[in-house]
């Protein structure tokens, strides 16, 4: 008999949650063939059989976490062996493969939808348009209430099914691979789409005032209340675990200030001049764009900016990296942003791009608050967060203006940075921010 552990199915994932298993106990199961889905914090990975032999035992079941490294299935080889853990095969198609393979398909799923408009609002992002919405991104694709991670939805295509017609069986309406499976087996019609109701006449637009502009009313929440303790799985999984190695492995300081951006130009990208701002703040005080290592007390200068956006979603904290932002101007920051929105909401992030960033950028804003102390994810040594915008009364020439205000947070590593480092570099950032274009 030999044990089969569950592999690493991302880069460093410690755990997976079992979706559903395609094989059984008793069953004589072949290589290569389906055994297992399984959802990590970025995507639902199917498992191949690893061995020819018979289903002996199953170390979970579905919604059961098991931990990479940790026996998953065992098997009867026929060869009167005592059990041993066996790894996967590299001559086989192993999960590494498979990964590889799903990602090919949910770009090609990508390529086969609607490319968003180039300046569609980053809706639920964190970092985001200000005052654009308060609704939050799920992180997966929504179909009428239901949802369906990009494996599930590669399937459905695969069988020609219609998700909108699909039962969901699983929690919080989570379509799973079984029940693609028996609506092909049982095809219904597609539901009808909604009669479009004919739009009244776009009204004129009112005259500029110095009001702020009233965001729209939040999302209702998704979340099942229901007085139980639940294991966290998933992305809000990983989530926590960030949260908790940054809380025992940085040494954050937090200083705060504002920046006057009433001088901008109407229609200003909030989120491209923030990322310009955290640039040239870059430029003038290195060391907050930079890498620590806590063991060897060591520190890496780095002369890209990488900026790790923080974007919620009601499964957790995602931070994609939005990459070499030192060259791009203000329509490649919008254009990288509702990529990263699209990829948070199909949950299709590749790996590599959540990793890497050396600096990191929120705006809790969106929603409420002026400031706040964001926690730094390591070996970044510095977070910048972005508050509601508001409108100040400031003196001016003897007189007194209302002046639209950022307020903005900037956490640091205490160990890597100094007071005085840190306080340059908001003080740059505010700088840029002031100015009018």
């Amino acid at each position: 008999m030999s044990i089969f552990n569950l592999p690493d199915l991302g880069e460093g994932l410690p755990d997976a949650e079992i979706v559903e298993w395609h094989v059984k106990v008793g069953d004589t199961v072949e290589v290569d063939q389906p055994m297992v889905s399984m959802e990590t914090a970025k995507a639902v990975v199917d498992v191949p059989v690893p061995m020819a032999g018979v289903v002996t035992k199953l170390y979970g079941e579905p919604g059961d976490v098991i931990d990479t490294g940790s026996p998953l299935i065992a098997f009867d080889t026929g060869d009167g062996s005592a059990a041993e853990p066996v790894a996967a095969n590299d001559d086989v198609d192993t999960p590494a493969k498979l990964r590889a393979e799903a990602e090919q398909v949910l770009m090609e799923l990508d390529q086969d939808g609607d490319a968003p408009a180039a300046k569609e609002e980053a809706i639920g992002t964190v970092v985001g348009q200000m005052e654009s919405s308060d609704a939050v991104v799920d992180s997966m694709t929504d179909f009428g209430g239901k949802k369906a991670a990009p494996a599930v939805r590669a399937l459905a295509k695969k069988l020609g099914v219609d998700l909108s017609t699909v039962e969901a069986t699983g929690s919080g309406g989570v379509i799973r691979p079984s029940d693609v499976k028996a609506a092909a087996a049982n095809p219904k019609p597609a539901a009808k789409p909604t009669a479009k109701v004919a739009s009244a006449p776009a009204a004129k637009p009112a005259p500029a005032t110095n009001a702020p502009t009233k965001p729209a009313a939040p999302a209702p929440s998704q979340v099942v209340v229901d007085d139980n303790w639940q294991q966290i799985k998933g992305s809000r999984r990983t989530m926590a675990r960030v949260m908790q190695n940054s809380h025992a492995n940085v040494v954050p300081t937090t200083i705060m200030d504002d920046a006057d951006i009433n001088n901008w130009q109407p229609g200003e990208d909030i989120t491209a001049r923030l990322i310009r701002s955290l640039v040239v703040a870059a430029q003038a005080e290195p060391t907050l764009n930079a890498w620590f290592d806590g063991e060897k007390l060591s520190r890496r200068l780095i002369s890209h900016v990488d900026v790790g956006i923080a974007v919620d979603t009601e499964d957790g904290l995602f931070v994609p990296t939005m990459r070499n932002c030192d060259a791009m101007g203000p329509e490649d920051v919008r254009q990288a942003m509702n990529h990263i929105k699209d990829q948070v909401k199909s949950r299709s992030i590749p790996p590599e791009d959540m990793k890497d960033y050396t600096i990191m950028l929120s705006n809790f804003g969106v929603y409420a608050g002026r400031y706040a102390t964001p926690v730094i994810t390591p070996p970044c040594v510095a977070i910048i967060a972005a508050g509601k915008l508001r409108h100040d009364v400031v003196p001016v020439l003897g007189g007194m203006e209302a002046h639209r205000i950022i307020p903005l947070s900037l956490t640091f590593d205490h160990r890597a940075v100094t007071g005085g480092e840190a306080a340059r570099f908001l003080a740059a950032m505010i700088k840029d921010l002031n100015r009018s274009r």
